[in-house]
């Protein structure tokens, strides 16, 4: 049967310091899909509704490093977001995965999408794009 193959949704989060992009799987975490862009107590609303209406596996959340995996200017803002994001879902899985690069990837992509430059420059639209490419990256490694 087909809700045989249903699962619980992973969710992504690349952390900004001023808002957070979010993007989910689809039910049978093939795809991701942007969710929107929050800032971090909207973020906590946003995923309860998630995990209310279709379950949480797992959320993962961008790590910044430096393209040498060392930490950078954003690494210390991240440690702290992933703690109180630890004690706000404790029953939920949080991974930290490295992001270098998601960002630059995730302009790209909205350029090659065709996205006029005035849509791309609204504040969050690069910040939920590179939550789903994260989180496509990562169910293709899982594959």
């Amino acid at each position: 049967m087909a809700t045989d193959l249903i699962k619980k949704r992973v969710l992504a989060i690349d952390f900004g310091t001023k808002r957070c992009g979010l993007a989910k799987t689809d039910p049978f975490q093939l795809f991701s899909q942007t969710v929107g862009t929050f800032e971090e107590a909207t973020l906590y609303k946003q995923i309860r509704e998630i995990e209310k209406l279709d379950g949480i596996e797992k959320i993962l959340v961008g790590y910044p490093t430096n393209g040498d995996g060392s930490a950078n200017h954003t690494t210390k803002a991240v440690d702290g977001f992933l703690e109180r994001l630890s004690l706000e879902f404790s029953t939920i899985p949080i991974e930290p995965i490295d992001e270098f690069g998601s960002s630059k990837a995730a302009m790209r992509l909205l350029i090659a999408s065709g996205e006029k430059r005035k849509s791309r420059q609204k504040k969050g639209r690069l910040d939920s794009a590179a939550a789903a490419l994260l989180l496509q990256n990562y169910l293709e490694r899982q594959r």
